[in-house]
């Protein structure tokens, strides 16, 4: 049997994206001596371990509440502020909905979709493929952040003021015209910039 690399995460909630103790001893004590962790900067831990006993490891962590994602070229699991705002002001319950339906999902690139839950933007959705910021009852999305780079690039701002269901619609919506249009290995903002502004927009928010 060969090596399998997959991606844990505890979720998100007031306070950041959090790991308990026990989650993390849990974790040590059933991947094998063989097996890695990575900390990853999309707030995961990637784990690469024995295949052979990984359907076992991930029933395992799951049921200690952690959540379990492929590794790669796939929607990262949602990036997050510390929701300092409070879980209704900032929006706790609409970030954990949006993440259900985002995570995961095969691209042709790895894509980083960030979340805020107001303008101060702890996240820095503005670095990220794909940006939501609440701004009181309403949402603003932004696209094409890069941040790896040496010459970074703030993303721009896609469509403004939409309420949660037309936000994660438009969000999903993106993820799809990606992973349909896009080329193997093309950067979500270089797909941008060769489909151009004006047509996403046509193709996916009117």
């Amino acid at each position: 049997m060969g090596m399998v690399k997959f991606a844990i995460t505890p979720g998100f909630e007031v306070g950041g994206t959090i790991f308990k103790p026990e989650q993390l001893a849990l974790l040590g004590s059933i991947i094998g001596e063989k097996a890695r962790i990575e900390l990853t900067n999309f707030k995961q831990l990637y784990v690469e371990m024995e295949e052979e006993s990984f359907e076992e490891v991930k029933k395992k962590l799951t049921e200690k509440g952690l959540e379990i994602y492929p590794a790669g070229f796939v929607t990262k699991s949602l990036i997050t502020c510390n929701f300092c705002r409070g879980a209704e002001d900032a929006g706790v319950e609409i970030a954990q909905k949006l993440n259900r339906v985002i995570a995961g999902i095969t691209m042709p690139s790895p894509l980083r979709i960030g979340y805020a839950g107001c303008a101060l933007g702890t996240s820095e959705p503005l670095l990220k493929d794909i940006g939501v910021v609440k701004m009181r009852d309403n949402f603003d999305i932004y696209i094409g952040g890069e941040p790896k780079s040496i010459k970074p690039a703030f993303a721009q701002l896609f469509v403004a003021g939409v309420d949660a269901e037309r936000m994660m619609n438009i969000v999903q919506r993106l993820i799809a015209y990606f992973q349909t249009n896009g080329k193997n290995k093309e950067k979500f903002s270089r797909f941008i910039g060769r489909i151009s502004m004006e047509e996403l927009r046509n193709a996916v928010a009117s």
